[in-house]
């Protein structure tokens, strides 16, 4: 690809992509940093970029799995887990700390899933992306990613229950 069709092609999708970026991260910065590195990422393989359905499919996905791991690098999953937590009113210390140890458990079994499957359950569950958004995203039919998304769930739930029944 050369330089005149990179930026018709990717230029343009720099507002998308702070969008992402600050509604994850919170800081423009970040964001800004993230999207400049995709950028860049994007223009290292420009050779390849003729070969994807989506150029802009791709440039989300990286986009997201950057962020993700700038937020695995600067934040302790307690930290992390209290961002997941809704609170409907006053709880005992002892309760707050089960919610946490819950959703810091429910963290780990999500990231032994496969990576379409975490991703999927991130972006549905987490960043409340609709089902025919993830297809686009992620490049794949809207019945896969229903698919994934429920064997994903199934798969967490299943393996919440033996770890709380067998009291670890």
């Amino acid at each position: 690809m050369e330089l005149d069709r990179f930026k018709i092609t990717a230029l343009p999708l720099r507002g998308k992509l702070m969008n992402i970026s600050l509604r994850m991260l919170n800081g423009k910065a970040d964001a800004e940093d993230v999207v400049q590195e995709v950028f860049l990422k994007l223009w290292q393989i420009r050779d390849k970029l003729d070969g994807y359905n989506s150029v802009e499919a791709l440039a989300v996905m990286m986009t997201k799995n950057l962020v993700l791991d700038k937020l695995k690098a600067r934040k302790p999953v307690a930290e992390a887990a209290g961002l997941w937590m809704q609170d409907s009113g006053e709880k005992s210390p002892a309760e707050l700390l089960e919610q946490q140890d819950a959703v810091a458990c429910i963290r780990r079994l999500i990231e032994r899933l496969p990576s379409l499957q975490q991703t999927i359950i991130r972006m549905k569950d987490i960043e409340g992306y609709e089902l025919a958004e993830i297809a686009e995203i992620t490049g794949s039919r809207i019945e896969a990613v229903r698919t994934n998304l429920s064997r994903a769930r199934k798969k967490i739930r299943e393996q919440f229950i033996a770890l709380n029944q067998s009291g670890i």
